[in-house]
This record gives C-alpha cells, sequence and structure tokens, in this order.
C-alpha cells in the first residue's frame, strides 16, 4: 500500500467538501484583550477575537496569573507522574475537594481535559457494568459520543431535547436493566438547554443513572456559577457530572463529580484516569483562584448576559439569522461549508474580527455557522463594529437575509 498516497488522497477528499481545517495563529496579549495579534507567514495583524471559549477571561486575571506563577516558581512546570506515581498534590486534592463543592457533590476527579474525563468515564461505566444500556442525545459532543462507541455498550440515541423520543425508547428496555441517560445542560453549537427537570423524571421513573456535561454552563449559570442543574435544583438528581476548567474557569483541565463511590469506582478502574500524567500544580494553583473568582463574579455574568442580549438585538435589526436562545452562544447560521469559511474570511481580511467557521464534524452537514462568544471584556462599541463587519459581509456574499430561526429554551 502507498501509505503516502492514501492520506493525501483522503485530505483532497476533505478539502474538496469545504470540511478541510486551517489554525490561525492567534497570541492573546493580557493587556489588549479582545484585541489580539496573529501571525501570517512573516507579517502580523491586530484583530478582535469573537470565538474564544474563555467566557469570563479568567485565563488573563491578574490574580490567577500571579498565583500560577507563584506556584511555577516553588514547584516547577510539571506533576512529576501519574496521580499514583507522584502526580498527585495538595493542589490537586484541594482542587477536587473545591470542585466537588461547586455541584454540591461527595467527591470530584481531576482529568487531563473535559474531553478525556467523558471518555474515559463513559468507556468504564459501559465496559464495567454488564447488560448496560445507554440513552444519548443525538446531538452530544465527540467526546460523549466516542466512550459510548469505545465502550461496546448497547445505544440508543434519541432526538435532540425530545423527551417524548426518549420515553418511547426507555419503554422498550426492562425496568431492571442498568441503563444511563447521558446528555448536556447548554449545547454548545447552538446555545440550547436541554430539559433537565423532565430527563431527570425520567431517569425515576426508570431506574436510569444520568450523566450530564455542563463544561458550556459551570462557572456561567446558577448561585455562584455552580451550573444549570443547580440553578434547577436538580444537581442531587444527577449521577454524574462533568465539567471543565478550560472555559468559564479559563485554565486547562477536566473534570466528573459524583458520589464517593462512583468517584472511586472511576479512579480505580478508568485507564483515561490511571495512565495519565497529571495536570500541572500551577495549572491547578490558577484553577482553584479562578473558582473562588468566578464564585463571586455576579457582575461578570450579568456583563456576558448583556453584551449576549446586545448581540442578537443587533443581528435582528440587520435580519441576519441565528439560532435565537437566551444563553452566552450566539450562532449565526450561514449553512454552507465553503460559504461560511469565506465569511470567516472577509470578515478577518476586511474587518479585522476573527470568527471561527464552524463546519462537520463539529455540527451536521448543512448546518455550518459561525460561533460567536462574547466576554465581559467586549465593549458596546466592539459589538457594534462586530455586527457592522457582519453586515457588509453577508451582502458581500448575497447571503440570505430572513426572520430569526427562533428555537425554544425550555
Amino acid at each position: 500500500m502507498d501509505y503516502r498516497k492514501f492520506f493525501n488522497s483522503e485530505i483532497e477528499k476533505f478539502k474538496d467538501q469545504g470540511l478541510y481545517r486551517q489554525f490561525r495563529n492567534i497570541d492573546r496579549p493580557i493587556k489588549s484583550f479582545p484585541s489580539a495579534d496573529e501571525k501570517v507567514e512573516d507579517s502580523e495583524r491586530e484583530v478582535e477575537v469573537w470565538c474564544s471559549n474563555d467566557y469570563l477571561n479568567m485565563s488573563q486575571h491578574p490574580e490567577v496569573v500571579n498565583d500560577i506563577v507563584k506556584t511555577l516558581l516553588e514547584y516547577g512546570s510539571g506533576s512529576g507522574g501519574t496521580r499514583n506515581i507522584s502526580g498527585t498534590s495538595t493542589f490537586h486534592t484541594e482542587l477536587e475537594l473545591k470542585l466537588a463543592n461547586v455541584h454540591n457533590k461527595d467527591a470530584a476527579l481531576l482529568f487531563a481535559s473535559a474531553y478525556t474525563a467523558n471518555q474515559s468515564t463513559l468507556w468504564t461505566l459501559g465496559k464495567k457494568i454488564k447488560n448496560i444500556e445507554i440513552f444519548s442525545d443525538e446531538l452530544n459532543h465527540a467526546s460523549l459520543i466516542q466512550g459510548i462507541k469505545n465502550s461496546g455498550a448497547k445505544c440508543h440515541i434519541f432526538k435532540h431535547n425530545d423527551v417524548e423520543h426518549l420515553e418511547s425508547l426507555l419503554k422498550q428496555v426492562n425496568i431492571d436493566t442498568p441503563k444511563m441517560i447521558v446528555f448536556e445542560s447548554l449545547y454548545s453549537m447552538e446555545g440550547i438547554r436541554s430539559p433537565i427537570i423532565k430527563i431527570v423524571e425520567l431517569a425515576k421513573k426508570y431506574n436510569c443513572m444520568t450523566y450530564l456535561d455542563e463544561v458550556h454552563s459551570v462557572g456561567l449559570y446558577g448561585e455562584e456559577g455552580r451550573g444549570i442543574a443547580v440553578e434547577m435544583g436538580v444537581e442531587n438528581k444527577i449521577d454524574i457530572i462533568n465539567g471543565t476548567l478550560a472555559k468559564a474557569y479559563g485554565q486547562m483541565g477536566g473534570y466528573i463529580a459524583a458520589s464517593l463511590e462512583i468517584i472511586d469506582y472511576i479512579r480505580s478502574f478508568s485507564p483515561g484516569f490511571i495512565f495519565t500524567t497529571s495536570i500541572c500544580p500551577s495549572i491547578a494553583a490558577g484553577a482553584l483562584k479562578a473558582i473562588e473568582i468566578v464564585s463571586m463574579a455576579e457582575q461578570l455574568r450579568i456583563r456576558l448576559k448583556e453584551n449576549s442580549s446586545y448581540i442578537r438585538q443587533l443581528l435582528d435589526s440587520v435580519a441576519i439569522p441565528y439560532i435565537d436562545t437566551n444563553s452566552h452562544i450566539v450562532a449565526v447560521l450561514v449553512n454552507d461549508p465553503f460559504l461560511c469559511k469565506q465569511v470567516s474570511q472577509d470578515l478577518i481580511d476586511d474587518h479585522k474580527i476573527y470568527a471561527q467557521p464552524i463546519f462537520y464534524p463539529t455540527v451536521p452537514k448543512g448546518l455550518e455557522r459561525l460561533r460567536i462568544t462574547v466576554t465581559p471584556k467586549h465593549r458596546k462599541e466592539h459589538i457594534e463594529k462586530m455586527i457592522g463587519a457582519l453586515d457588509k459581509v453577508w451582502s458581500k456574499n448575497r447571503l440570505p437575509r430572513r426572520n430569526i430561526n427562533k428555537v425554544s429554551t425550555i
């Protein structure tokens, strides 16, 4: 086999479909965000960032940075090993206690990323619980899907946020068969909430475990930013909550929070936890400080909500289609991979606005979009400039103006 020819051929097919991804080199100086520096070959240009997941700018908060630097200078850059072999420090154990408290759970367990946490935990449960059947929302994140697939457990996929379809599937399985419902509190590519209360009720009715991904809501919703499950008062009815340190908390790493028994089980049986080097102590220290700040940052959450609402208001004024929700995520619909890339390119070339195009496999084919994310550091004039630029690019590419694609926020 000509391996090089095979790889090149597959990549060319990908490019022909408009699905090839190109990374931009974006450096984000603390003093100038949302302005950032894009490196293009031997040159550099200033752009405004409109697609960051650093939702509350915690990665650049002076107290967070100070704690990271202090820990780095005192303890070095690495953890030294896996959690079992010299890679557990007081920073790790304190952070797990803090995260458990955020979600009102008995315990928490750190992973290298939220993707790893989802994949490893679901693989372990799907593999180890005999005859378990898993019920998964059709728009679940790739990490959830991959964990379920790799486990080999029988999986039922229910229509997005459709509790009637979910119940029809649950009815087909014996009440005594081990079952687990896997879903998200806030779907990141749409900004749509899930019907958590109704799903929890079904879980109780049909004797199911529940696994909730709160990656895009922790730090941003609920009392002290504890997440949507806490906001809805059902966190104690969710068996396992997955979260991240990389979005509202601005660091890197992921975790699960659950009962002592579940955490101990995953700690003991999950290869993705056992055989992975633990996160750096300095990152754990930064996360601890970020959680402390975010818990008291109601004004930042209010500012984020106000900015998101203002974006929707201005999008309405120029009739650019988007998915209308009440979340901090604004999905502007282009619905074509080539045009989506072109809109993104025109925004950055003509107006110095950076909004990454989103296409398959991140979203279904035909539903390509710009995923706009604002932060508290974006001001009113930034928003007006961005929408003005988008309006001009929309006209330049002769994209349709239409009524807002209203989506229920359950």
